[in-house]
């Protein structure tokens, strides 16, 4: 993997002794843009600040964040890689290490939902919010959406989730809005539904959401019949990894066959990409960005 010069002691001893230099790294940075073919190859790295540390069953394969920023490093340094979504955390190491120039950055903007806890519907905003956002020149603001018909904390979720889109939209920012319908399961955990009717109705939850659609993007899983559940939207839409498991080239051929639709303008995934089977990122990160601005295929 790439080696970076900055190390996680230098980003430490530049925190204690100029901090005043991330704000300083934000207002100089270079904006990304989106490419000519109107797709987006994103790499995620917010699952951290969510309590979400496991890939493969290793439950915590992304707990060391010199390990994880290295991998960082290796995706972003492939042509063809457009940016990255992040929390402030994250993002704020890697604007230090200088590898968010020219980049499309999206803040993650609600990480209250803890993994396994009893409130994980509770998708409250712990994260980015809007002025931050603009503040800082980031392209957009990321939401993940919950919708768990049997949890009061939904109808919070959707009010906070739609101001987010408004205020957003406003600025002419772009909101990636993540939707699920949810459940908890007897053993009270929780369960994103992803049959392709419950992930169609999840889409016009979101793409109804805030004052106007004009810069909502959604973020979707792959699940089977995307042709039927692509045809739900007008709205661009990103697609997600999740935790990988099986074969990955049976993974590749759901993400071609996906991003074949309409809809569908490219790929956001971290774990599938940063902790591959191989060890790698590389390799990963460059089959990816050939179905995204390879023409899907």
């Amino acid at each position: 993997m790439s080696k970076t010069t900055v190390t996680v002691g230098d980003l430490t001893s530049r925190r204690v002794r100029e901090p005043e230099a991330i704000a300083q790294a934000w207002r100089t940075r270079r904006p990304g843009t989106i490419p000519p073919d109107g797709r987006l190859m994103i790499i995620a790295a917010d699952h951290p600040a969510r309590g979400a540390l496991g890939v493969r069953g290793d439950a915590y394969a992304m707990a060391s964040r010199a390990g994880l920023l290295e991998r960082l490093a290796e995706a972003l340094s492939r042509p063809g890689v457009d940016g990255v979504l992040g929390t402030a955390d994250i993002l704020e190491d890697l604007l230090l290490m200088g590898l968010l120039e020219g980049r499309i950055v999206f803040g993650s903007m609600n990480r209250g939902g803890l993994q396994g806890s009893e409130f994980e519907f509770d998708d409250r905003w712990t994260g980015y919010d809007v002025a931050t956002i603009a503040d800082n020149r980031l392209e957009g603001g990321k939401m993940l959406t919950r919708i768990s018909l049997e949890d009061p904390s939904t109808a919070s979720v959707l009010e906070c989730s739609g101001k987010a889109v408004t205020e957003l939209a406003r600025r002419g920012l772009i909101a990636m809005v993540e939707p699920f319908l949810s459940r908890r399961l007897p053993d009270r955990r929780a369960q994103n539904l992803l049959d392709p009717d419950s992930v169609i109705k999840s889409i016009n939850i979101a793409a109804g959401l805030g004052a106007s659609s004009a810069y909502t993007w959604l973020k979707l899983p792959v699940v089977a019949e995307m042709d039927r559940v692509l045809a739900a939207t007008t709205l661009p839409t990103l697609l997600l990894g999740g935790d990988p498991s099986g074969d990955p080239e049976g993974m590749y051929r759901q993400w071609a066959d996906a991003l074949a639709q309409p809809a569908a303008r490219g790929l956001v995934v971290g774990r599938a990409m940063l902790y591959p089977a191989s060890g790698a990122p590389a390799d990963a990160v460059d089959t990816a960005v050939s179905l995204v601005h390879g023409g899907g295929k």
